[in-house]
């Protein structure tokens, strides 16, 4: 044997060692680690396929039947999404209310929280007091909310009224008049904006300072900074925003249940206090599931539409250096 083959002998069995993972071990190593992967995720596993995904499919069993969760469901097929769509109008009148909310009340609320954020961003005093206190308001439970702007929306003794009367206006009966409730409903999701808010701010004080200072080098004003600085670098905040409050809005529920009943004469139903009427008031529970069901795909055909167009205007620093 010569001296060559002593060598590469030598490598070979000293080749194992140097990967520093032993091929023995692997296998069962690998599945260890596997069993307590799997060991660890189980609680989330029972409670996705307990609590969302069982109940899901059930509520698809159910859209497809008639059922008053007292007897055995009754297989009717299409017929209760044929009859929401062409020939209730209550339901449809619904869905035309929900959109009217959203459409208003998302844009509204996301420019109320990048103006509060813009002005929160300044270096003025006390500017931690501020900030708290914009938030807090998102900390109160909608119940409570409820309760406020029903004394807010009183007709005579509320303060709005009352500040309209000083400036010569006669307020509306906000919450029984159909030509104002659903104004009144998208006022008052303006008190939730500071959880948008916080975001917001959260972004600006991302933005590298030297963005500014190249900005004021160049002779950029204040207006033209935030429109060239610190909107293009916030799009990716404002679009999870838009995203989040799409879902939201469409899903209001306590607000209009509380303060409204979506009275006067619908003027002020949403989908999903409607979707609780049926199933749980009435117990039209296959009703109720094709309704939510509906509600399901209109809220993502929004937010599809939202992340198709979204390459036109949301700005991705990490892409920009890719």
């Amino acid at each position: 044997m010569t001296s060559t083959d002593t060598g590469l002998r030598a490598d070979a069995d000293a080749a194992p060692q140097r990967s520093g993972r032993p091929r023995a071990q692997t296998a069962p190593h690998r599945r260890k680690e596997a069993l307590t992967f799997y060991l660890f995720i189980s609680p989330w596993i029972i409670g996705f396929v307990g609590f969302l995904l069982g109940p899901m499919l059930f509520s698809i069993y159910l859209s497809f039947t008639r059922w008053d969760s007292f007897t055995a469901p009754v297989w009717v097929g299409l017929d209760n999404y044929i009859t929401l769509l062409t020939d209730d109008p209550i339901f449809l009148r619904v869905m035309g209310n929900t959109a009217y909310y959203s459409l208003i009340s998302v844009p509204l609320g996301m420019v109320v929280s990048l103006f509060i954020a813009n002005l929160l961003n300044k270096k003025v005093r006390f500017r931690k007091v501020f900030r708290t206190l914009v938030y807090l308001p998102h900390l109160i439970p909608i119940v409570a909310v409820a309760l406020i702007f029903q004394m807010v929306f009183a007709p005579e003794a509320g303060p709005l009224n009352q500040a309209l009367a000083m400036v010569g206006i006669e307020g509306p009966n906000w919450l029984m008049d159909e030509n104002w409730v659903k104004p009144a409903l998208i006022l008052m999701s303006l008190w939730q904006a500071g959880g948008g808010t916080i975001l917001l701010l959260a972004g600006m004080n991302g933005i590298p300072k030297e963005m500014y200072e190249a900005a004021e080098i160049d002779g950029a004003g204040g207006m033209r900074q935030f429109w060239s600085v610190t909107f293009p670098q916030l799009t990716p905040v404002i679009f999870f925003n838009l995203i989040m409050g799409i879902i939201g809005s469409f899903q209001v529920f306590a607000q209009v249940f509380i303060l409204t009943g979506g009275g006067p004469d619908n003027a002020s139903q949403m989908a999903v206090p409607m979707l609780f009427d049926e199933a749980f008031r009435f117990y039209h529970m296959g009703y109720g599931s094709a309704i939510a069901w509906i509600l399901f795909v209109v809220i993502m055909a929004f937010t599809a539409l939202a992340f198709a167009t979204s390459g036109r205007w949301v700005f991705y620093e990490s892409e920009v250096r890719s």
